[in-house]
C-alpha cells in the first residue's frame, strides 16, 4: 500500500495483512509490545503506518490502561424486551463510573470489523453479550486476546462465559402447565428461532407439560417465529387454518404473543373466551393491552445489573467462575387467559 493514500478507515485486519501476521498479534504488539519479538514488533509499526492506522488513539488508551467504557452486544435493539436489561446495564455501570456502548447485530450491517477492533485495540474494557454469539468471527488465538465478556439472558454453555439467565425450561413449562390446569387440551406454540437456545429450552418445556398429561405432541401445532409482532400474526393464521385449530397458544416471546391476539380479533375471536394466550417476557405492552397478557415475567433489570456486577468483579481482577448465575421467573395470570369451553 503506498503511505501517500493511509486512510483512517483501515483497520486492524488491513494491518494484519500489512504484516503478515494475525489480528490477536497486532494486537500484542500494540498494547504489550513486550510479548512479541522485536521483529515481529518492528512489522507491525511499520504496518500501522503504511496503513494508516489510528495508533495514536490505541497509544492514549494504553497509557491509561482502561478506557472506564463497556460494550453491549444485543441482537436486536428494536425489541422491546432488551430495554430494561439495558437499563440495569447501564445503572449499575454509571455507580462505577463506566460508560456504555451499545451494538446492535439485527442492524449492523458492516459494523462486524467495528466490534471487533473495540475488543481487540482495548478500546473498550469488557463486554456484555445479550445474546448467544458473538458479532464477529475471531480464531482462538484472537478470542484469548479479549477483553473479559460475560453473558446476560441466554445461555450458552459452550461458549464457556460467566452467565446470568433464568430456568426458560421451567418456565415455559409453568406456563403451559396453567393452560392445562384451564383444562385446555389442544395448545399450540410459536417458537423462537431455532438456532437461538433460549427458544429450544422453552420448546423442551412445552412438550414435557404436554407429555406429563399424557397429551400427544402435534407437529403442525408448533410454528417457528422470530419473536416479532408479525410472526406472531402470521403463525396464529396458519394455526386458525387447521382442521382442528388448538384451543390455547403458549409463545416464545410477548411480541409474538400481541401479534398473535391482534391477528385473533381480524378473524372474529375473542380473547380469552375463543383462544387462551399466555406470553414470554413481561414487557411493558403486555399489562396494557387488552386484554392484559398471561406472561412469564422476567426479571430484566436484574438480569443487567447481575451481568455488569459480574464483568466489574472480573475487571477488579476476582475470579469470576464460568457457568451460570441463576434468576426467577414468574407466572402472571392476567386476562388472556380462562378456562376451557365445557365439551
Amino acid at each position: 500500500m503506498d503511505p501517500k493514500q493511509t486512510s483512517s478507515a483501515a483497520t486492524m485486519k488491513d494491518v494484519a495483512e500489512h504484516a503478515g501476521v494475525s489480528t490477536a498479534t497486532v494486537s500484542r504488539a500494540l498494547m504489550n509490545p513486550e510479548k512479541v519479538s522485536a521483529a515481529t514488533r518492528q512489522k507491525v509499526e511499520q504496518a500501522v503506518i503504511a496503513t494508516g492506522y489510528a495508533s495514536h488513539g490505541l497509544s492514549r488508551n494504553a497509557r491509561r490502561n482502561e478506557t472506564r467504557t463497556i460494550l453491549v452486544i444485543v441482537p436486536d435493539i428494536c425489541d422491546p424486551f432488551f430495554s430494561e436489561i439495558i437499563r440495569g446495564i447501564e445503572v449499575t455501570a454509571a455507580q462505577q463510573g463506566y460508560l456504555v456502548l451499545i451494538g446492535d447485530c439485527a442492524h449492523q450491517d458492516h459494523q462486524e470489523k467495528t466490534f471487533l477492533d473495540l475488543m481487540l485495540t482495548r478500546q473498550i474494557d469488557g463486554m456484555v453479550l445479550l445474546g448467544s454469539q458473538l458479532p464477529f468471527d475471531a480464531d482462538p488465538e484472537a478470542l484469548r486476546s479479549l477483553p473479559p465478556m460475560v453473558m446476560g439472558n441466554e445461555f450458552a454453555p459452550e461458549m464457556a462465559l460467566p452467565t446470568v439467565h433464568i430456568d426458560n425450561l421451567t418456565a415455559a413449562f409453568e406456563a403451559v402447565n396453567h393452560l392445562l390446569q384451564l383444562g385446555h387440551r389442544r395448545i399450540a406454540c410459536i417458537t423462537g428461532p431455532e438456532a437461538v437456545p433460549l427458544s429450544q429450552y422453552r420448546l423442551q418445556g412445552y412438550i414435557q407439560a404436554l407429555r406429563r398429561s399424557s397429551i400427544p405432541v402435534e407437529p403442525m401445532f408448533i410454528v417457528r417465529g422470530d419473536f416479532s409482532f408479525e410472526a406472531g400474526a402470521r403463525a396464529l393464521k396458519q394455526l386458525m387454518s387447521l382442521p382442528q385449530p388448538p384451543e390455547a397458544l403458549f409463545c416464545h416471546s410477548d411480541l409474538m404473543a400481541l401479534g398473535a391476539m391482534n391477528q385473533a380479533r381480524k378473524l372474529g375471536m375473542r380473547i380469552p373466551q375463543d383462544l387462551s394466550i399466555v406470553g414470554f417476557d413481561d414487557i411493558e405492552l403486555a399489562r396494557y393491552y387488552e386484554p392484559p397478557l398471561t406472561t412469564v415475567a422476567q426479571p430484566r433489570f436484574d438480569i443487567g445489573r447481575e451481568a455488569m456486577l459480574l464483568l466489574l468483579d472480573e475487571l477488579q481482577g476476582k475470579r469470576v467462575n464460568n457457568g451460570s448465575r441463576l434468576l426467577d421467573a414468574e407466572l402472571r395470570v392476567r386476562g388472556s387467559t380462562a378456562p376451557a369451553k365445557k365439551r
